[in-house]
């Protein structure tokens, strides 16, 4: 397989008689195909097969390899990322909702898709930066804006204190990362996986606060 950065192309424009259902066919093969090679070693014939349609049909759907990658990142984040950033919406105090969305984080980037998906962009990235990009763009970046957005809300109302809400937002996730998700993505064994998770969240918790929280409680 030729080793320059793909093109990161729009979605192909679906052909009259195309489905929604046969497009999750064929991103059902494309994850099976990237999980098991990468994304170097997929090819669109193999997806085609995996996926059970023909390789005409396949391009009907998606233009190229990356163009199919890319909806694969965005179907996966489009699924995943609202019911973990939904807490910061909900009433509670900074340390409720802390821990509410350190617990959503950690079993976000620890499922086997997040696992699958980190693994395949850290070994390509060098060759195929866009495809690191593209998930950064889908992915983190919606993360870290949205938190972000609520360590604003909460540094306004006195609840918190920094002048820098991205940074204190990508802290907090790097806090998340701790023991469990580095482990697993160099697929190594846990014991105590469950004490150990509740462990990373509230220590990631009372880390952040103690950074973070006020001197003096809010008025």
């Amino acid at each position: 397989m030729p080793s320059s950065t793909p093109d990161i192309a729009s979605p192909a424009v679906p052909c009259m008689g195309e489905s929604e259902a046969k497009r999750q066919q064929i991103l059902a093969g494309a994850k099976a195909v990237f999980a098991e090679h990468g994304y170097e070693g997929a090819s669109m014939s193999v997806i085609a097969r995996k996926a059970g349609v023909s390789k005409g049909t396949l391009y009907n759907y998606f233009t190229n390899k990356a163009d199919l990658f890319t909806a694969f990142v965005e179907q996966n984040c489009r699924e995943k990322l609202p019911a973990a950033l939904a807490y910061v919406q909900q009433d509670g105090t900074p340390q409720d909702i802390l821990t509410a969305v350190a617990r959503a984080m950690v079993r976000l980037m620890t499922l086997p898709e997040s696992l699958m998906l980190y693994r395949i962009i850290v070994s390509e990235a060098p060759h195929f930066p866009q495809l690191a990009v593209s998930f950064w763009e889908h992915g983190p970046r919606i993360v870290i804006e949205t938190f972000a957005n609520w360590i604003r809300e909460q540094t306004q109302r006195g609840a918190l204190v920094t002048d820098d809400p991205v940074f204190a937002a990508e802290q907090f996730f790097a806090l998340c990362q701790t023991h469990i998700a580095h482990r697993k993505r160099f697929n190594m064994t846990l014991e105590n996986e469950a004490a150990t998770e509740e462990k990373v969240i509230h220590n990631a918790v009372r880390v952040f606060l103690a950074a973070y929280g006020p001197t003096t409680p809010p008025a």
